[in-house]
């Protein structure tokens, strides 16, 4: 996608974002130097088929879950020096372990935060989730998986200097268990 292109896609998204933001009911998570995070987020009752963690925990369909979303007009804007893949990938990388504490924090002010289990993505951006903590688990029914790709597809192209040139991934949803979020990153919390 040429830089002419990228730009006016990149304006466009700008506007529609806040939309967006207003109809998901999402929030955004405030760093301790009152910056934004990347990630905004928002309870959810999981709706998927029964997965077991790699710690154990047990996900079952009602289970509220931490929803998170990248801000990705916000990453997308941030990553306009990044001109390699290499660099765009570990720009986000960092983006989000440096927000994942901030979630922690999140989820200690909600007031059931006993009952959330842990967190929940999805993304057609998942190579190196699992160094971060997340496990990825493939989308099983069809409509929402294809419905997912069709609306990833945007960032996907956006994020990607060369994703017309490559096959396209299926979403995933990325998991990660309260107890895994809260050994990795509540140190800093």
């Amino acid at each position: 996608m040429d830089i002419r292109m990228r730009q006016y896609c990149l304006s466009a998204w700008n506007i529609i974002d806040p939309v967006y933001f207003q109809c998901t009911r999402l929030q955004y998570i405030q760093k301790a130097c009152g910056n934004q995070s990347i990630l905004r987020v928002r309870l959810t009752k999981y709706k998927g088929r029964d997965i077991v963690l790699s710690d154990g925990t047990p996900i079952k369909k009602n289970d509220v879950l931490v929803k998170i979303h990248l801000h990705n007009s916000k990453l997308l804007q941030q990553m306009e020096s990044c001109h390699s893949e290499i660099r765009r990938a570990l720009y986000i990388y960092q983006a989000v372990k440096e927000s994942l504490p901030f979630v922690i924090r999140y989820i200690q002010t909600q007031k059931n935060h006993e009952q959330i289990k842990g967190l929940i993505g999805i993304t057609m951006l998942y190579k190196g989730c699992k160094r971060l903590g997340f496990e990825p688990y493939p989308i099983i029914h069809p409509f929402y998986k294809h419905f997912k790709k069709i609306s990833l597809l945007p960032i996907y192209f956006l994020s990607s200097a060369r994703a017309f040139n490559k096959e396209i991934p299926s979403p995933m949803y990325l998991f990660m268990s309260r107890d895994t979020l809260m050994s990795r990153y509540g140190h800093n919390n």
